[in-house]
Protein backbone atom coordinates (compact mmCIF):
# COMPACT_ATOMS: atom_id res chain seq x y z
CA UNK A 1 0.00 0.00 0.00
CA UNK A 2 1.23 3.40 -1.22
CA UNK A 3 2.08 6.10 2.00
CA UNK A 4 3.14 8.81 1.92
CA UNK A 5 5.81 11.20 4.35
CA UNK A 6 4.20 13.47 6.49
CA UNK A 7 5.58 17.08 7.29
CA UNK A 8 6.19 17.07 10.85
CA UNK A 9 3.98 20.14 11.39
CA UNK A 10 2.00 18.93 8.44
CA UNK A 11 -2.00 19.19 8.50
CA UNK A 12 -3.38 18.28 5.18
CA UNK A 13 -6.88 20.21 4.12
CA UNK A 14 -9.34 18.59 1.72
CA UNK A 15 -12.14 21.37 0.75
CA UNK A 16 -15.37 19.66 -0.98
CA UNK A 17 -16.34 23.29 -1.86
CA UNK A 18 -20.37 24.16 -2.06
CA UNK A 19 -20.94 24.48 -5.90
CA UNK A 20 -24.55 23.08 -5.73
CA UNK A 21 -25.32 20.54 -8.30
CA UNK A 22 -21.48 20.20 -9.24
CA UNK A 23 -18.32 18.64 -7.84
CA UNK A 24 -15.53 21.11 -7.08
CA UNK A 25 -12.64 19.86 -4.52
CA UNK A 26 -9.19 21.38 -3.84
CA UNK A 27 -6.72 19.02 -1.28
CA UNK A 28 -4.05 21.68 0.00
CA UNK A 29 -1.02 20.52 1.74
CA UNK A 30 0.74 21.83 4.13
CA UNK A 31 3.91 22.33 1.95
CA UNK A 32 1.61 24.12 -0.51
CA UNK A 33 1.37 21.58 -3.07
CA UNK A 34 -1.69 21.91 -4.50
CA UNK A 35 -4.29 19.71 -6.28
CA UNK A 36 -7.63 20.72 -7.23
CA UNK A 37 -10.49 18.30 -8.90
CA UNK A 38 -13.37 19.59 -10.62
CA UNK A 39 -14.54 23.08 -10.35
CA UNK A 40 -17.99 22.91 -10.78
CA UNK A 41 -19.92 24.93 -13.60
CA UNK A 42 -18.79 28.10 -15.69
CA UNK A 43 -21.41 29.71 -13.23
CA UNK A 44 -19.12 28.87 -10.42
CA UNK A 45 -15.81 30.74 -11.48
CA UNK A 46 -16.28 33.56 -9.35
CA UNK A 47 -17.23 31.55 -6.34
CA UNK A 48 -14.23 29.42 -7.28
CA UNK A 49 -11.82 32.27 -7.68
CA UNK A 50 -12.62 33.46 -4.46
CA UNK A 51 -12.46 30.38 -2.65
CA UNK A 52 -8.96 29.46 -3.42
CA UNK A 53 -7.70 33.43 -3.00
CA UNK A 54 -9.50 33.60 0.26
CA UNK A 55 -7.27 30.04 1.23
CA UNK A 56 -3.83 32.43 -0.13
CA UNK A 57 -4.19 29.47 -2.75
CA UNK A 58 -1.63 31.19 -5.89
CA UNK A 59 -0.91 27.79 -8.06
CA UNK A 60 -1.94 24.81 -8.17
CA UNK A 61 0.28 21.77 -8.96
CA UNK A 62 -1.81 19.51 -10.66
CA UNK A 63 -5.38 19.95 -11.90
CA UNK A 64 -7.86 17.37 -12.90
CA UNK A 65 -10.74 17.29 -14.86
CA UNK A 66 -12.85 14.13 -13.89
CA UNK A 67 -14.50 13.86 -16.87
CA UNK A 68 -16.22 15.99 -19.62
CA UNK A 69 -19.23 17.15 -18.21
CA UNK A 70 -19.58 20.80 -17.57
CA UNK A 71 -21.00 20.40 -14.04
CA UNK A 72 -17.81 19.09 -13.46
CA UNK A 73 -15.06 21.14 -15.98
CA UNK A 74 -17.02 24.83 -16.03
CA UNK A 75 -15.21 26.32 -13.45
CA UNK A 76 -11.75 25.14 -13.92
CA UNK A 77 -11.53 27.76 -16.16
CA UNK A 78 -11.53 30.47 -13.49
CA UNK A 79 -8.41 28.93 -12.45
CA UNK A 80 -6.44 28.28 -15.53
CA UNK A 81 -6.97 32.27 -16.36
CA UNK A 82 -5.60 33.71 -12.93
CA UNK A 83 -2.93 31.53 -11.98
CA UNK A 84 -0.24 29.10 -12.63
CA UNK A 85 -0.99 25.21 -12.92
CA UNK A 86 1.75 23.07 -13.29
CA UNK A 87 -0.30 19.46 -14.57
CA UNK A 88 -3.20 19.00 -15.89
CA UNK A 89 -5.18 15.37 -16.21
CA UNK A 90 -8.28 14.69 -17.68
CA UNK A 91 -9.96 11.67 -19.66
CA UNK A 92 -9.04 10.96 -23.47
CA UNK A 93 -12.97 11.40 -24.05
CA UNK A 94 -13.51 14.96 -24.90
CA UNK A 95 -16.87 16.96 -24.84
CA UNK A 96 -18.00 19.62 -27.74
CA UNK A 97 -19.00 21.85 -25.02
CA UNK A 98 -18.58 25.18 -24.84
CA UNK A 99 -17.44 24.87 -21.58
CA UNK A 100 -15.02 22.24 -22.42
CA UNK A 101 -13.26 24.10 -25.18
CA UNK A 102 -13.01 26.53 -23.30
CA UNK A 103 -11.31 24.76 -20.47
CA UNK A 104 -8.70 23.16 -23.67
CA UNK A 105 -8.08 26.83 -25.06
CA UNK A 106 -6.91 27.91 -21.74
CA UNK A 107 -4.19 24.95 -20.77
CA UNK A 108 -3.16 25.66 -23.98
CA UNK A 109 -2.80 29.24 -23.32
CA UNK A 110 -0.75 28.05 -19.55
CA UNK A 111 1.28 26.05 -22.87
CA UNK A 112 0.70 23.13 -21.10
CA UNK A 113 -0.55 19.67 -22.62
CA UNK A 114 -3.44 17.49 -21.28
CA UNK A 115 -2.24 14.50 -19.67
CA UNK A 116 -4.35 11.15 -19.76
CA UNK A 117 -3.48 9.22 -16.89
CA UNK A 118 -3.31 5.38 -16.64
CA UNK A 119 -4.71 3.40 -13.68
CA UNK A 120 -1.41 2.75 -11.35
CA UNK A 121 0.32 6.28 -12.58
CA UNK A 122 0.81 8.65 -9.43
CA UNK A 123 1.76 11.62 -8.32
CA UNK A 124 3.40 13.08 -5.40
CA UNK A 125 3.10 16.68 -3.92
CA UNK A 126 3.31 18.25 -0.56
CA UNK A 127 3.92 14.93 1.61
CA UNK A 128 0.73 13.28 -0.58
CA UNK A 129 0.54 10.54 -3.25
CA UNK A 130 -2.55 10.48 -5.45
CA UNK A 131 -3.08 7.10 -7.43
CA UNK A 132 -5.45 7.25 -10.52
CA UNK A 133 -7.50 4.82 -11.20
CA UNK A 134 -8.90 4.79 -14.72
CA UNK A 135 -11.34 2.86 -16.41
CA UNK A 136 -9.94 -0.10 -19.26
CA UNK A 137 -11.79 -1.16 -22.12
CA UNK A 138 -15.13 0.27 -21.36
CA UNK A 139 -16.88 0.62 -24.47
CA UNK A 140 -18.81 4.07 -22.99
CA UNK A 141 -21.20 6.08 -24.75
CA UNK A 142 -21.98 7.14 -21.34
CA UNK A 143 -19.47 9.97 -20.35
CA UNK A 144 -20.05 9.28 -16.90
CA UNK A 145 -18.10 6.36 -17.15
CA UNK A 146 -14.49 7.64 -18.56
CA UNK A 147 -14.27 9.22 -14.46
CA UNK A 148 -10.87 9.95 -13.61
CA UNK A 149 -11.40 7.90 -9.72
CA UNK A 150 -8.18 9.45 -7.53
CA UNK A 151 -6.90 7.96 -4.22
CA UNK A 152 -5.17 10.27 -1.82
CA UNK A 153 -3.16 8.83 0.65
CA UNK A 154 -1.24 11.45 3.58
CA UNK A 155 0.34 9.16 6.14
CA UNK A 156 -2.11 6.44 7.32
CA UNK A 157 -5.44 8.41 5.84
CA UNK A 158 -6.70 8.32 2.68
CA UNK A 159 -9.48 10.22 0.71
CA UNK A 160 -10.76 8.42 -2.37
CA UNK A 161 -12.38 10.69 -5.26
CA UNK A 162 -14.80 9.23 -7.66
CA UNK A 163 -16.12 12.04 -10.18
CA UNK A 164 -19.61 11.16 -11.29
CA UNK A 165 -18.71 6.95 -12.08
CA UNK A 166 -21.42 4.56 -12.34
CA UNK A 167 -21.53 1.04 -11.46
CA UNK A 168 -20.21 -0.18 -14.77
CA UNK A 169 -16.81 1.95 -14.10
CA UNK A 170 -17.06 0.80 -10.15
CA UNK A 171 -16.61 -3.18 -11.18
CA UNK A 172 -13.99 -2.21 -14.05
CA UNK A 173 -12.00 -0.64 -11.33
CA UNK A 174 -12.31 -3.45 -9.01
CA UNK A 175 -11.83 -6.08 -12.15
CA UNK A 176 -8.47 -4.13 -12.34
CA UNK A 177 -7.55 -5.14 -8.74
CA UNK A 178 -7.22 -1.40 -7.85
CA UNK A 179 -6.76 -1.07 -3.84
CA UNK A 180 -9.78 1.29 -3.13
CA UNK A 181 -9.61 1.18 0.81
CA UNK A 182 -9.96 4.09 1.92
CA UNK A 183 -10.95 6.39 5.13
CA UNK A 184 -13.59 9.16 3.10
CA UNK A 185 -15.81 8.85 0.03
CA UNK A 186 -16.44 11.28 -2.66
CA UNK A 187 -20.10 9.21 -3.35
CA UNK A 188 -20.07 9.10 -7.03
CA UNK A 189 -22.77 11.23 -9.31
CA UNK A 190 -23.83 13.46 -6.44
CA UNK A 191 -24.88 10.08 -4.53
CA UNK A 192 -27.14 8.87 -7.82
CA UNK A 193 -28.96 5.82 -7.51
CA UNK A 194 -26.83 4.37 -10.55
CA UNK A 195 -23.34 4.97 -8.52
CA UNK A 196 -21.73 3.53 -4.98
CA UNK A 197 -23.05 -0.12 -5.80
CA UNK A 198 -22.31 -2.26 -2.39
CA UNK A 199 -19.93 -3.98 -4.23
CA UNK A 200 -17.77 -0.85 -4.64
CA UNK A 201 -18.71 0.38 -0.86
CA UNK A 202 -17.51 -2.88 0.18
CA UNK A 203 -13.79 -2.48 -1.56
CA UNK A 204 -13.84 1.20 -0.33
CA UNK A 205 -15.10 0.66 3.76
CA UNK A 206 -14.96 4.56 4.18
CA UNK A 207 -15.89 5.87 7.83
CA UNK A 208 -16.89 8.99 6.14
CA UNK A 209 -18.65 9.88 3.13
CA UNK A 210 -19.38 13.04 1.48
CA UNK A 211 -21.86 14.17 -1.45
CA UNK A 212 -21.25 16.77 -3.55
CA UNK A 213 -24.85 18.27 -4.33
CA UNK A 214 -27.65 20.60 -5.14
CA UNK A 215 -30.34 21.89 -2.84
CA UNK A 216 -33.79 20.64 -3.41
CA UNK A 217 -31.93 19.26 -7.40
CA UNK A 218 -34.46 17.98 -10.06
CA UNK A 219 -32.74 14.82 -9.94
CA UNK A 220 -33.49 13.80 -6.35
CA UNK A 221 -30.30 13.37 -5.65
CA UNK A 222 -28.76 11.93 -3.33
CA UNK A 223 -31.04 9.02 -3.91
CA UNK A 224 -32.72 6.96 -0.29
CA UNK A 225 -30.87 4.33 -2.20
CA UNK A 226 -27.57 5.57 -1.63
CA UNK A 227 -28.28 6.55 1.50
CA UNK A 228 -29.23 3.68 2.98
CA UNK A 229 -26.18 1.73 1.48
CA UNK A 230 -24.00 4.20 3.28
CA UNK A 231 -25.78 3.68 6.26
CA UNK A 232 -25.66 -0.27 6.05
CA UNK A 233 -22.12 0.47 5.76
CA UNK A 234 -21.52 2.74 8.73
CA UNK A 235 -20.27 5.34 7.24
CA UNK A 236 -21.22 8.82 8.76
CA UNK A 237 -22.78 11.10 5.66
CA UNK A 238 -22.06 14.87 4.86
CA UNK A 239 -23.51 16.61 2.24
CA UNK A 240 -22.97 19.95 0.68
CA UNK A 241 -26.81 20.94 0.48
CA UNK A 242 -27.40 20.15 4.15
CA UNK A 243 -23.90 21.16 5.28
CA UNK A 244 -22.26 23.96 2.73
CA UNK A 245 -18.71 23.51 2.55
CA UNK A 246 -17.60 20.49 3.96
CA UNK A 247 -12.94 20.81 5.33
CA UNK A 248 -11.66 17.52 5.86
CA UNK A 249 -8.31 17.83 7.79
CA UNK A 250 -5.98 15.10 8.49
CA UNK A 251 -2.42 14.64 10.65
CA UNK A 252 -1.84 11.42 8.96
CA UNK A 253 -3.17 9.58 11.89
CA UNK A 254 -6.93 11.40 12.27
CA UNK A 255 -9.01 12.85 10.44
CA UNK A 256 -11.37 15.65 11.54
CA UNK A 257 -14.08 17.07 10.12
CA UNK A 258 -15.43 20.53 9.98
CA UNK A 259 -18.47 21.93 7.89
CA UNK A 260 -19.74 25.93 6.69
CA UNK A 261 -23.17 24.84 8.41
CA UNK A 262 -24.42 21.99 10.85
Amino acid sequence: ALKSQVPADGQLEVHVIDVGQADAILVKTPDAGNLLIDGGTAADSSLLFSYLKKLNVTSLDYMICSHAHEDHVGGLSAPLSTMEVKNVFAPKKESTSKAYNNFKTKVAEQGLEIINPQSGDTISFGGCTAEFFVPAGLGSSNMNNTSIICKVTFGNTSFLFTGDAERDEEQNIIEQGCNLRADVLKVGHHGSETSTSYVFLREVMPKYSVISVGKKNSYGHPSEAVLSRLSDEGSEVFRTDLNGDIIMESDGTNISITTQKN
